[in-house]
């Protein structure tokens, strides 16, 4: 036990009470320093560099990594320096965490990445057969109104995009396909050719009889299946639009079924001839 008046010295490990003269600490044995009971207990600061760390390593998924390689570099600066502080700072867990976050999420991130562009592909492709039909709609809705104002007969074949530009006021960007436009780059197009065998039957003709269709880029264009293409939407079909008005996507194993002319004879009609990329 220590004397009266003798100063006191700690054990800094189990904090047990020891004369000054001893050496090691009667209790655990610990090698003791002269520490007063009265010394100042210096704080320990966590370090804001790995608190950095941390929260870059955090973000790196949200900024498609781009916080990644700061987060690795404030990290290990920030496990440097709390290794040269004597015990004065802390936080080696954070900064190892801020380490590890952007290379052990990057495999994950891809993986579901990986997963998901197919199905938006999917999406995407969904929504632009969905404004290709639109426009085919505004489209056919235009030369019903015109063959209204002309004895029920629908524009010529060989100038139907002009005509309806001059006599209907139809925007030309209704004439693009939106799938063509990303392809072709080309705003002065028209994806669409008219059905030449409508040409003197106007709305008399059969309603299931076909109007227009999706082909290759161009103006003015007039034919059959020889010239449809099922190009615009990833050779998966096209959009028809027939002559009741209706607008149908129509799959690449169902064209040969469509209604191209009113010959009574036509058993079987001819198949369409897919244009190439």
């Amino acid at each position: 036990m220590a004397k009266i008046g003798e100063e006191k010295m700690f054990c800094p490990k189990c904090k047990t009470q020891n004369p000054d003269s001893a050496q090691s600490c009667w209790f655990c044995h610990s090698v003791l320093t002269p520490v007063s009971p009265s010394s100042p207990v210096l704080s320990v600061k966590t370090s804001g560099l790995a608190i950095a760390s941390l929260v870059l390593g955090i973000l790196a998924p949200f900024t498609c990594f781009i916080t990644a390689i700061p987060a690795i570099v404030i990290g290990i600066v920030a496990l440097v320096k709390i290794s040269k502080s004597a015990g004065q700072l802390k936080g080696s867990g954070l900064a190892i965490t801020g380490i590890v976050i952007p290379p052990a999420l990057l495999p994950i991130i891809a993986l579901l990445m990986g997963i998901m562009m197919p199905a938006l592909a999917r999406v995407k492709q969904a929504s632009l057969r969905i404004v290709c039909a639109n426009n085919m709609s505004n489209l056919t809705k235009a030369m019903l109104i015109y063959a209204n104002d002309n004895n029920d007969m629908f524009p010529t074949p060989a100038k139907w995009c002009d005509l309806l530009v001059e006599y209907q006021n139809v925007s030309k960007q209704t004439f693009a396909c939106p799938a063509a436009l990303i392809k072709y780059r080309s705003v002065d197009q028209c994806n669409y050719a008219m059905n030449k065998n409508v040409e003197g039957l106007g709305t008399n003709a059969p309603p299931d009889m076909v109007l227009l269709f999706e082909t290759q880029p161009g103006w003015n264009q007039s034919g059959g299946p020889e010239i449809l293409s099922t190009d615009n939407h990833q050779g998966e079909g096209c959009n028809v639009a027939f002559v009741d008005s209706h607008i149908q996507f129509v799959r690449i194993e169902d064209l040969k079924n469509l209604k191209w002319t009113t010959m009574e004879n036509e058993t079987s009609p001819p198949e369409p001839i897919l244009l190439p990329p």
